[in-house]
């Protein structure tokens, strides 16, 4: 009997071993994604393109690193150690296999702030041994890469804690117009910052609210310091620039590796520099010579972090904003889930540990350019140049506002509110005011809405079979009873998936279809869900529809829109056709669905 007792427990210790060792493995699977797809790799098919990828990747990262280095205010060596490291722990946590993450326009532009204003105040508090050279630099470059590394540090300590508290989910809030208008106006301040190189002008570093006025307040009272030579040197590589990406774009399909314009680019212009001495003959301001080797990790300044707590949240939410979107698009693209919490870990990590190693804030950034890696000497206009040519898609951005005005014109309302306050203050000032005004509107709307209930209407079908006289047997039929917005979109999307890849669900009498299920999207308001005859799987001599009654739907906004077209696209390679019944006024005008009246 005892003998029975203990196998009956030393089972159930097993039982409870096994258990947490396949909990272990799960939860180092979810927070370790290398884990996962590093296993499945094929090497066959998959190494040399890949191959090829990463050494056009190589080209535009280490490059660029020089002129965001110079963007964030320290030295441009520092740059292309923050092409590297984040480069490596991103691909480790992270779950954007499209993701090119390391030197950013928009965070190396906060993290200036802090170095301009704290590096000649803090040079105090920096004992001698903390600012001992390092690569041959001076203490003044080592205080600088100081204050961004700090920065970096911290901005990945509020990302990491984001993800311990699960603020990935909380991105709903984060509308796509407001991330528009946010990255587009953040750009604006980056291509001002750039001017001063553009024109060759020598101007005090300026920033704070309005700032963006007095740079060009600035630059028209001294607008007879331009230099000239400068300013045509910028405009040549500017055009160059600009044309030759055009062209890679246009042809991208027919050659397999663009033209890296960017590298080209610098090598004739650090030769042109060399050969005719423009630094000393004309007076053009020049990067000058880069260190060689990697230093020895080193803790960033940890008793200013006190100090550079603003551009730390501007860094962790701006950087994680502009990141997650580029995610979320490659994954819509190219099929797969990304998590949005743990991209708040990957990123935290991708800032907090590259900081022991002089790194300035990453993130992931919409397009590298190909630069090159030179030990000589070169142009800061080029540099500058090539920033602005590397915003291009951010700036871009404009052309949605036409889409924005079409589809609802309080988003348009909300996206240039967002960008004006951008402009006038900072990023992270235009990405809080853009959400809570949306949330603002959104709650004013929802108090305005009026719910339909199915049960209380009569919906008809009709549908006219096509030429080969397919029968339509199967139907759902799911009522949409509240405005489809941001708040409730992305659920809605998920309910609605869920709902018709429900299994065994069993089949409903013609007499029940105005019983509806209730399926709380928003509380308190609430959406009906009407099941139709079975449940809809694809069928090759049936035709399948999904119909949405939009009665209810009084009002949408451009997230609600853009999940209605996935979700056509979603159910037509299910070949699932999408209905919309008793649509009103201007919503019947969209061309992708199918509408019953």
């Amino acid at each position: 009997m005892a003998g029975a007792k203990r196998r009956k427990k030393s089972a159930m210790w097993r039982k409870i071993h096994a258990l947490r060792c396949e909990d272990i493995k799960l939860w180092c699977v979810r927070r370790l994604p290398i884990l996962k797809w590093a296993p499945s790799y094929n090497l066959k098919e998959n190494l040399i393109p890949d191959t090829v990828s990463g050494m056009m990747l190589a080209i535009q990262q280490v490059p660029q690193g020089l002129a965001f280095a110079v963007l964030s205010s320290v030295h441009p060596v520092f740059g292309l150690y923050g092409s590297l490291f984040p480069v490596i722990i991103y691909a480790v946590f992270g779950m954007g296999r499209h993701v090119a993450t390391g030197t950013f326009a928009l965070t190396s532009l906060i993290s200036a702030n802090a170095v301009e204003r704290l590096v000649s105040s803090a040079s105090n508090n920096f004992t001698t041994s903390n600012n001992s050279g390092v690569l041959g630099l001076s203490e003044f470059e080592m205080q600088r890469i100081g204050v961004a590394a700090a920065v970096s540090f911290l901005g990945g300590i509020i990302q990491v804690a984001m993800f311990v508290l699960h603020l990935g989910s909380a991105t709903f809030l984060l509308t796509e117009p407001v991330i528009s208008a946010m990255t587009t106006g953040a750009a604006t301040h980056v291509v001002t910052s750039q001017v001063k190189y553009l024109l060759g002008m020598k101007m005090p570093y300026i920033s704070g609210p309005l700032g963006f006025f007095y740079i060009y307040a600035y630059i028209f009272e001294n607008i007879k310091s331009v230099q000239l030579e400068a300013l045509l040197l910028s405009l040549v590589s500017l055009v160059v620039l600009v044309l030759v990406k055009e062209l890679n774009e246009k042809f991208k399909r027919k050659i397999k590796v663009v033209l890296p314009i960017d590298f080209i680019l610098i090598i004739a212009t650090s030769i042109g520099c060399y050969c005719a001495d423009l630094e000393y003959t004309y007076g053009l301001e020049v990067v000058g010579h880069i260190p060689e080797g990697i230093p020895a990790p080193k803790a960033p300044f940890l008793n200013i972090l006190s100090e550079v707590v603003t551009e730390a949240f501007g860094v962790a939410l701006v950087g994680y904003v502009a990141s997650l979107a580029l995610a979320q698009g490659s994954a819509k693209q190219f099929k797969y889930s990304v998590d949005d919490n743990q991209e708040l870990l990957a990123h935290g990590l991708s800032n907090v540990i590259p900081s022991f190693f002089f790194c300035i804030p990453s993130a992931a950034a919409m397009g590298r350019t190909a630069l090159l890696y030179s030990t000589g000497a070169k142009t800061q206009c080029v540099l500058a140049s090539i920033i602005v040519v590397g915003l291009k898609g951010m700036l871009m951005q404009f052309r949605d506002l036409k889409k924005y005005w079409n589809v609802d014109k309080i988003d348009w309302s909300i996206w240039v509110s967002t960008y004006v306050f951008t402009v006038c203050f900072a990023a992270n000032v235009g990405l809080l005011y853009g959400v809570v005004c949306t949330i603002v509107i959104v709650i004013f709307r929802f108090q305005r809405a009026k719910t339909l209930s199915l049960k209380n209407m009569k919906v008809e079908c009709k549908f006219k079979t096509e030429a080969d006289c397919e029968s339509l047997q199967q139907v759902k039929i799911v009522s949409v009873n509240n405005p489809l917005v941001f708040l409730n979109a992305k659920k809605f999307h998920h309910d609605l998936i869920r709902i018709i890849q429900k299994d065994g669900a069993s089949t409903q009498p013609h007499d029940d279809l105005n019983k509806c299920e209730q399926n709380t999207l928003l509380n308190p308001v609430s959406n009906g869900n009407c099941l139709g005859e079975l449940s809809l799987q694809p069928c090759p001599n049936e035709r399948c529809a999904l119909i949405l009654d939009c009665s209810g739907l009084t009002f949408f906004d451009y997230t609600g829109v853009s999940v209605l077209l996935q979700i056509y696209m979603d159910f037509k390679n299910r070949s699932i056709d999408v209905l919309l019944a008793h649509c009103k006024g201007k919503y019947q005008a969209t061309d992708k669905f199918l509408i019953v009246i």
